[in-house]
């Protein structure tokens, strides 16, 4: 255990000298406290409480997108980061540009949505710890933000209107409160101060994020309206058809593969396609970010390892559409755009010692060297289903 947060350490500081525009984030992951060797000890409900609230009021495809996307806090600075170097990019050009990037989809697609993906970037430690939550307690996450919509819809702050359909049902006795968009390719992101809904933090603290002074009338700030088709080519299904959905019921995320095949997302680690299914977490887009405690840890070793081998050539894939590339500097040195399918991860390798030199010499290809080649395809062991 030891020998392991040392190599993460080491990498972190290494990287932060190579990589100048990662330094604030990689500092903020290692602060992170080291994997623990004992049983997580779960976050109470008023902790969980206060971490989703930035988010509970979104609509239920995109708060799905967000809590799946915040298990890869480095791949969501990364695109913030991205989208910075390429403001000329719009539309189905974004999207294209970003079909090309080798990130999860969840956070491929945060693309059309700029001003929430540059705000979940900006304090990493609150979506790191929200990832975290996620991963150890997907039920609980999920049922904090059932009673954080209850209580702003008790206090008249939640309700169905131009921009979003609000609807409440019975589960087994339990108020489920569902957040739609009102059109059907249209949406609209909320920016509110959770404070103006259910009063300062009181156990854990919100992110450090801006918010605009209070609306002299109501609680809710929009944003422009997002039609979802100027970003996706080819038909459009509607919002049930989006790659991520909650299932109140069960408290899982379900995750429509069609979704990614249809608008060519990376698929690189999804081994079939077919109806919906419950969401699983892909550790190779983890990036290496350390498990807060040994029990991930464990969990997702094993998919890890064989995730390393990837079920889909990503150099397979179509040939992107062109637009502008930017180069990238590292010290006072100009280098060409990276390719993406060249494994950027912060802390990549770190599950052996033969990993994390092959990690290293990737990293090294991108200086000038030749890149190291990469895994050839492989199948997934009988019994084993990946769907991220």
């Amino acid at each position: 255990m030891w020998q392991s947060n040392t190599l993460i350490r080491i990498c972190a500081v290494t990287l932060c000298l190579l990589l100048p525009q990662y330094g604030a984030t990689l500092l903020a992951l290692w602060q992170a406290p080291p994997v623990s060797a004992q049983q997580p000890i779960p976050l109470t409900e008023k902790q969980l409480d206060d971490m989703v609230a930035p988010i509970a009021l979104y609509p239920d495809p995109l708060l799905s997108q967000v809590l799946v996307a915040s298990t890869y806090p480095l791949e969501i600075v990364a695109a913030a980061q991205w989208l910075q170097r390429n403001p000329g990019l719009t539309g189905t050009a974004l999207t294209a540009a970003a079909q090309q990037q080798n990130w999860d989809p969840s956070v491929q697609a945060l693309v059309a949505f700029p001003d929430l993906l540059k705000r979940l970037s900006e304090d990493i430690t609150w979506i790191a710890n929200l990832g975290n939550a996620f991963l150890s307690q997907q039920a609980d996450v999920m049922n904090a933000v059932q009673r954080m919509r209850n209580k702003a819809q008790q206090a008249g702050q939640l309700t169905s209107n131009a921009q979003q359909t609000v609807t409440t049902t019975a589960d087994y006795g339990r108020p489920v409160t569902t957040i739609m968009p009102a059109q059907p390719s249209v949406i609209y992101v909320p920016f509110y101060d959770p404070v103006w809904i259910w009063g300062p933090p009181v156990f854990w603290p919100y992110p450090y994020w801006h918010y605009p002074l209070r609306p002299a009338i109501g609680f809710m700030i929009w944003s422009p309206p997002i039609v979802i088709t100027s970003f996706l080519p080819g038909p459009w299904f509607g919002w049930s058809a989006w790659g991520w959905y909650p299932l109140w019921s069960t408290n899982v995320i379900m995750f429509n593969g069609m979704f990614v095949e249809r608008y060519d997302f990376n698929r690189l680690h999804i081994a079939a396609f077919g109806g919906p299914t419950v969401w699983t977490h892909d550790p190779f887009h983890r990036q290496g970010v350390p498990y807060p405690n040994r029990t991930l840890t464990e969990r997702y070793r094993a998919d890890a390892r064989d995730n390393l081998r990837a079920r889909m050539p990503f150099e397979a894939r179509p040939a992107p559409p062109s637009f502008p590339q930017q180069s990238e500097r590292i010290g006072g040195r100009e280098l060409p755009a990276n390719p993406p399918s060249r494994n950027r991860g912060a802390f990549g390798g770190i599950e052996s010692g033969n990993t994390a030199q092959q990690h290293i010499e990737r990293g090294n290809s991108s200086l000038g060297s030749r890149p190291a080649p990469m895994p050839s395809p492989g199948r997934a062991p009988s019994g084993h289903q990946t769907r991220r």
